[in-house]
């Protein structure tokens, strides 16, 4: 539906802004290449100044990119590079819905005219008439729940009835993909719980394909059907929410996603997909598809909510490591041990009736299909 290839947007570097020589640019994104199927939420996610947004913008029109090319459901909308012709459609012309970080409202309109206003500035050939724009305007309010509020000033909605009216905006237009640009991020933390799911009833109802962006990792992992991890211009990882949770590919990547334990070893042993890892805690069995020769440093990452903790030394002693715990805390839903072993610190997250004192000496197992083999360099 969406292609992005080899899409690149550099800029001037300090150094060749103050001398206006051509010297070296920063590159907010270099080299991305994505593929969005009808009806997906792809999720770009990243730091600040990773290049999410900077790629939702150049989709939109709204930046200029070195070179690439854009495409939907096989229009070009950029293409510029070396030997290319160069196409850049203007921004009003690619009949895509954009929702901001800010919600952009006409203040001085009511709810309705918020919404009808992407229609009535159509070209007069491409322009509804105006019952057919009324009969649009008041379904996609009815949908989103703001039908009752039409002749209401805009700014006297609350926070979140904004960001719905934001959305309908976008959506009466019928747009061939929807660009979400940190739509929920200036609402508090309850009601941006309570949209995000909303938001995605409203996509898998609606079936819009849409490009969602964030540094949220929980509205990634429970919005996206897909996500592109992206870091310095780049995309770092690529997969569905649960393959790139349990699987990382990279420290930044686990670490970023949730929280991590990452112990430290060499790869002592290699049959197909199965390792052995020798750490100093002892050596470690799992299972991964990535190309990791014998006698490579590697790091073993695995999520504390997939250690089992026990006072009682288990029956079967694989990736079996035996502590002390260190200090815990309760988080309300869960509990937190942190487990010294020898050198290493285990973080261990269970359910709120397993509470064990500091002091107590405990065996923790990491389940091999839990563990994630992360290359070092």
């Amino acid at each position: 539906m969406l292609e992005i290839s080899n899409l690149i947007k550099s800029y001037p570097g300090e150094k060749a802004k103050k001398s206006g020589s051509q010297g070296a640019r920063v590159f907010a994104i270099n080299n991305v290449n994505l593929q969005v199927q009808q009806g997906e939420m792809f999720t770009l996610l990243g730091p600040s100044g990773c290049g999410k947004t900077t790629t939702l913008r150049s989709i939109a029109g709204l930046e200029h990119p070195d070179s690439g090319h854009i495409s939907v459901k096989g229009r070009t909308l950029f293409q510029a590079g070396k030997g290319a012709r160069t196409v850049n459609v203007a921004a009003n012309r690619r009949g895509l819905g954009m929702v901001f970080q800010s919600y952009a409202i006409w203040p001085h309109m009511s709810v309705f005219d918020n919404v009808a206003f992407p229609l009535q500035v159509k070209p007069r050939s491409e322009r509804p008439g105006k019952a057919d724009i009324e009969q649009r305007v008041h379904r996609v309010l009815e949908v989103m729940e703001l039908r009752q509020y039409a002749d209401r000033q805009a700014t006297k909605l609350s926070g979140g009835q904004q960001q719905r009216l934001a959305l309908a905006r976008a959506l009466v237009i019928e747009p061939e993909l929807l660009l979400l640009d940190e739509p929920l991020s200036n609402l508090d933390a309850k009601l941006r719980e309570s949209l995000r799911y909303e938001l995605k009833r409203l996509q898998r109802e609606l079936g819009i394909t849409s490009i969602y962006v964030t540094h949220d990792q929980i509205e990634a992992l429970s919005l996206s059907s897909n996500i592109a991890v992206m870091r310095a211009g780049e995309v770092v990882q690529l997969g569905r929410p649960r393959d790139i949770y349990e699987n990382p590919t990279s420290k930044f990547v686990a670490e970023f996603i949730g929280s991590s334990n990452f112990i430290h070893g060499d790869v002592v042993n290699r049959t197909g997909d199965n390792y052995v890892v020798d750490t100093a805690a002892g050596q470690l069995h799992l299972a991964s598809s990535a190309e990791v020769p014998t006698g490579r440093e590697v790091s073993v990452s695995i999520r504390p909510e997939t250690v089992d903790l026990t006072t009682q030394r288990p029956a079967d002693l694989q990736n079996v490591l035996e502590g002390t715990v260190g200090t815990r805390a309760f988080l309300g839903d869960a509990v937190d041990h942190l487990v010294n072993v020898g050198n290493l610190e285990i973080r261990v997250r269970s359910l709120p009736n397993l509470s064990i004192e500091a002091g107590t000496k405990v065996f923790v197992k990491l389940p091999a299909d839990k563990l994630a083999l992360v290359p070092i360099g």
